[in-house]
């Protein structure tokens, strides 16, 4: 799958979180299911991945995610799509799919809807003209921004998606990360934000962290420099969840290209993923 960050997120409420961190061992998924799962330790190690059991939310997407029925889930996830709610839409499409896997039939058309999705939703989103006379965007200029420290050694920095993406991106072009942001490379980082799947629906292993889910499910992606793709540690993945988490792990700021477009700036590798304390 071609790796755009402007992925599907789902706009969902509500979850039942057991334990302190969403990561979860791929190979141990099948054990873990005919067992229940133990309590919740009273903390936690970052460093050390651990398991969340998240119970079906009621309502929105994820209730049509989790039904049992799948012709209800292919109804709602073509009923989605055709109104253009390609955000909402995707992952109910990638569920359909993995209920067609074995019907190449049926599997073709739902993969075509996937990736029509994946385009729609990596597009820029359309200004209208009008409204941006009427409402003048403020760019943080050279001058304005605050620049970043360098990282002692050791040290975790801790940054909120935008703080860490505080400056104007030439998405088009590139070349204009300010070099205090590119001396956070390699860098530990600690920072929290909303988590959009860009693999699957289930068992992520890589997914795109977000300050905010409410633009993108109105099909407007965040910008470039507000968004850090995550790569799980290998072997590992994590169960969707909806609410805040917190991440964290080794930075990488490099620019990078998908079919000549500028698709990410901030990579991550976790070595920590859990919800955010309430």
């Amino acid at each position: 799958m071609s790796k755009k960050i402007w992925i599907a997120s789902l706009l969902l409420s509500g979850a039942v979180v057991v334990g302190p961190s969403l990561v979860k061992s791929q190979a141990n998924k099948s054990a873990s299911a005919a067992t229940p799962p133990a309590a919740a330790p009273a903390t936690a190690d970052p460093s050390s991945p651990q398991t969340v059991a998240s119970a079906a939310p009621t309502g929105g997407g994820l209730a049509a995610l989790n039904t049992g029925d799948p012709a209800t889930l292919e109804l709602r996830a073509n009923q989605t799509f055709t109104r253009g709610q390609y955000a909402l839409a995707l992952p109910m499409l990638q569920k359909v799919a993995d209920n067609y896997k074995d019907n190449p039939d049926k599997l073709g058309p739902v993969e075509e809807k996937i990736r029509v999705c994946q385009k729609n939703i990596a597009k820029p989103p359309v200004v209208d003209p009008a409204s941006a006379a009427q409402q003048p965007a403020a760019p943080v200029t050279a001058e304005q921004r605050k620049p970043h420290p360098a990282p002692q050694a050791g040290e975790t920095v801790v940054l909120d998606i935008k703080e860490l993406g505080n400056f104007e991106y030439d998405v088009e072009h590139g070349g204009n990360i300010p070099e205090d942001v590119k001396h956070l490379s390699g860098a530990k980082i600690r920072t929290h934000g909303f988590m959009i799947p860009l693999d699957q629906a289930e068992n992520i292993s890589e997914f795109a962290l977000v300050p905010s889910l409410f633009a993108c499910c109105f099909g407007q992606p965040p910008q470039v420099q507000h968004t850090i793709v995550v790569h799980c540690p290998k072997g590992k993945a994590v169960s969707y969840y909806p609410d805040e988490i917190v991440v964290e792990g080794a930075l990488k700021v490099e620019e990078k290209k998908d079919d000549g477009y500028i698709v990410s700036i901030f990579e991550m590798d976790a070595s920590s993923v859990r919800p955010a304390p309430k």
